[in-house]
């Protein structure tokens, strides 16, 4: 019962959040300079033209009301129609179709950190200070310098343009066709978006190596900077931990090194690490707006720089919301698994 009452609370508290981020971007775009109105009627418009654009996006309307129209629209996913993208189409299918894109590429990269973030740092803390740890600092500080514009350009002269073995840009090769469905016990049931999901699901095995080849370079950049800020924290929190008085104890009583970090030291030096993942993983959403446009790949990165290069704000309006709504709900999970790993958290 305390464990819902938590996450409820939890919950509760992301409410003001997504409203203030929602405000924040109303006023930012209607302080933006630029009229969409012109924009989506054309250069060579009339003022007769431009004036029915602006009646018909709302725009006339005092300002109160056109905010309090873009909450109601928000909290209905309805943020309009794109008109500089996907011809015209609903924004929130815009959305549906490029955020699997986004979040696949996301959490590939953040798996890449944990799965070998964490064990690094550990052993560098169990080996504190021996040549080992030294070669785990030198290369964590060197995966955080790194900028992502610099490391993809990097990585495609290397494997595509040099060694031959990987694709420059796109999700799949494009001689592979893939329905936009898959059955499952004689019911056709929608793809999820995510590709190396779907081609599974499809049982497509040659498919599903295509866009793994694809997506190595993308997850790989990503993943070196998530690698590097993990497995730093990791270290920390670790020497942290065993400095603490019931590890001592544990080894006086005849505990063995590895059984007191693993038992003992280890769940309780996760606590921070938690927190650096949940934080990382927004800032790699983010970082896909560099990801994507480096690889060409047609995901919520590249659709937003796209949006703003043309002044589609609908489409701007949406995916920042979005964004926001993929980070609260990711500060969720963090505060829960906060809960799971200490218990008193939850009181």
């Amino acid at each position: 019962m305390a464990s819902l009452r938590f996450v409820v609370k939890r919950l509760l508290l992301l409410v003001p959040v997504l409203f203030g981020v929602a405000t924040l971007v109303f006023a930012i775009l209607h302080l933006a300079p630029g009229d969409p109105a012109r924009i989506i009627a054309g250069q060579r418009a009339s003022t007769e033209q431009v004036n029915q654009v602006r009646r018909e996006l709302g725009l006339t309307r005092p300002l109160y009301v056109q905010y309090v129209d873009f909450l109601t629209d928000a909290a209905r996913f309805d943020f309009g129609n794109s008109y500089s993208i996907s011809q015209g189409a609903p924004v929130r299918s815009v959305i549906v179709d490029r955020l699997p894109v986004t979040v696949e590429l996301a959490v590939y990269g953040q798996l890449a950190g944990i799965l070998i973030g964490i064990p690094l740092g550990v052993l560098s803390a169990v080996k504190q200070d021996s040549a080992t740890d030294h070669l785990t600092r030198v290369g964590a500080l060197s995966g955080i310098s790194i900028p992502i514009f610099w490391s993809g350009p990097l990585l495609i002269l290397l494997f595509a343009t040099y060694l031959g073995v990987l694709p420059t840009s796109g999700r799949i090769e494009s001689t592979l066709f893939l329905p936009n469905h898959w059955t499952f016990m004689g019911r056709q049931l929608p793809l999820t978006g995510m590709i190396t999901v779907d081609t599974l699901l499809l049982g497509r095995f040659d498919a599903f190596v295509s866009a793994a080849r694809h997506l190595l370079m993308p997850a790989l950049v990503i993943g070196i900077y998530s690698t590097a800020l993990i497995s730093r924290m990791m270290r920390s929190s670790m020497l942290e931990v065993v400095r603490q008085d019931y590890m001592r104890t544990a080894r006086a009583k005849g505990q063995g090194a590895k059984i007191t970090v693993m038992k003992h030291g280890f769940r309780n030096a996760l606590i921070p690490v938690v927190t650096i993942i949940g934080i990382q993983f927004g800032t790699l959403l983010g970082g896909a707006v560099l990801t994507e446009t480096v690889f060409g790949i047609n995901g919520m990165g590249l659709t937003i720089v796209r949006a703003i290069g043309s002044s589609d704000y609908p489409v701007v309006q949406g995916t920042v919301l979005t964004f926001a709504l993929l980070f609260t709900l990711v500060t969720l999970v963090v505060d829960v698994t906060y809960g799971y790993l200490d218990p008193r958290i939850q009181q």
